[in-house]
């Protein structure tokens, strides 16, 4: 309850980021009486004196686009929020509340499409399907783990919609471009740099190891003849280092293993994703980029906001997640 004798007005200027306070009217220093809310001034509440029957102003109401805007874009914690807006914090977490997702679809329909998941923890993954020509995130959803059946059903999606996809880029998932038929699929050159890294390090001891690595590192700024030329010729001039197997009578196996199982691993996972790699260069017209490096960035982006937020819930980064992507994406 408000009274006229005690009650001041809250006033927010643009200049600053707190409210102030200063006093109501004069007149109301008699005695005092109850007042009582009296309907809004755009979004200026309006107060009424029972007693003497004038009416008056209080200061700006909150904003809730802004806050929400505050929060998503403005790398502002809900603390901080609270103090800018002299509220409770549990005021500012019912204001985010209105945040609701509405799934626009783009009305561009002809479309080359990438395609990743990136994760929190190990049980919260976001995937992504966007548009590798004009940078829309055209389908995504929360998952647990990456599954083929999942990304078949974000493309199964985007076709129910009017799309016509000319071509994906994924990230090496094996049974991935069997599913996709018969769209033209792109291996992100970069996941297949990361690859090889994995099977030989960074700075592996042998000289094959280390011709390889080069090799793979220059994959981006090459042509696909070049590549390939380049990489039978490696394999001619290391081929029995690669097929050396084991030497030891105490083996009892008919075939003894590989002498450099990792090295053969990356060998074989360059000569199997070879047709996959050069997608881009045999079919120009379909716009498809060589590597998923967008999406990554996209990523980055995302987990740059989500961070100023780490510990909220999985619900909550759901809805700030599905805010920030409907602002910039």
């Amino acid at each position: 309850m408000l009274f006229c004798g005690s009650l001041s007005r809250t006033i927010f200027s643009p200049q600053h980021s707190r409210y102030k306070t200063s006093p109501l009217h004069s007149a109301y220093q008699n005695g005092s009486s109850e007042v009582v809310r009296n309907g809004l001034r755009g979004r200026i509440q309006r107060y009424k004196c029972l007693s003497c029957g004038r009416r008056f102003d209080s200061g700006l109401r909150r904003d809730k686009s802004q806050v929400i805007t505050d929060y998503v874009e403005g790398k502002q914690t809900l603390k901080q929020l609270a103090v800018k807006y002299d509220v409770n914090e549990k005021t500012i977490r019912r204001d985010l509340e209105g945040m609701r997702y509405v799934h626009k679809v783009s009305k561009y329909k002809e479309v080359t499409i990438q395609m990743d998941t990136t994760y929190w923890g190990r049980d919260f993954g976001l995937m992504v399907i966007k548009d590798a020509l004009r940078g829309v995130v055209l389908w995504h959803k929360y998952v647990h783990h990456e599954t083929i059946a999942q990304y078949v059903e974000g493309v199964e999606w985007l076709k129910r919609n009017g799309f016509k996809i000319y071509g994906a880029v994924i990230d090496g998932m094996k049974g991935l471009p069997q599913a996709l038929k018969p769209i033209r699929v792109q291996m992100c050159q970069f996941h297949q740099m990361l690859i090889v890294r994995r099977y030989l390090t960074q700075d592996p001891d042998l000289d094959v190891s280390q011709d390889l690595l080069n090799l793979i590192n220059i994959i981006t700024k090459t042509d696909k003849e070049s590549f390939i030329g380049a990489f039978d010729a490696w394999y001619e001039k290391y081929k029995d280092v690669i097929n050396e197997r084991v030497h030891d009578k105490r083996i009892k196996h008919k075939t003894p293993p590989y002498m450099r199982p990792r090295l053969r691993s990356a060998y074989l996972s360059i000569k199997r994703n070879m047709p996959l790699l050069w997608t881009f260069y045999d079919y120009p017209e379909t716009g498809l980029p060589n590597t998923n490096n967008a999406l990554e960035g996209l990523f980055s982006d995302i987990k740059t906001k989500v961070r100023v937020h780490n510990g909220i819930s999985n619900e909550h980064r759901k809805k700030l997640i599905d805010e920030y992507i409907k602002r910039r994406y």
